[in-house]
């Protein structure tokens, strides 16, 4: 059974922006998380957000630049992509697991999208 969706994924300019969705089929998850991936880096976990407290946490590497929102009543949580750079081409995969575990620790997430491609030019 499918349970979560990643849609919204798409080629844009350098410092353009981009909103990735991943619709759950459940929304009950300890927390939840977006990862990306490239052939040539190791699985990165981009942001995750605890659904009942809102709190988040950001890699470094997009730190200012990235936000995960959510929508509770949609099932749905976001990847809000702004000032995009080159390096932040990849497979984004959402993510999410049923222990709070450690932020952006990605053997807490047990439950995987099929992934989205973001493509980012010059």
């Amino acid at each position: 059974q499918v349970q979560l969706v990643e849609s919204g994924g798409g080629s844009v300019q350098a410092g353009g922006s981009l909103r990735l969705s991943c619709a759950a089929s459940e929304y009950t998850y300890s927390r939840v998380a977006w990862f990306r991936q490239t052939p040539a880096k190791e699985r990165e976990a981009v942001a995750d957000i605890i659904p009942y407290a809102g709190s988040t946490t950001y890699a470094d590497s997009v730190k200012g630049r990235f936000t995960i929102p959510q929508d509770k009543a949609a099932k749905t949580f976001y990847l809000q992509m702004n000032s995009l750079k080159i390096e932040d081409t990849a497979m984004y995969y959402c993510a999410a697991g049923l222990l709070r575990g450690r932020p952006r620790a990605q053997g807490n997430f047990r439950i995987w999208g099929q992934g989205t491609q973001v493509t980012v030019s010059s």
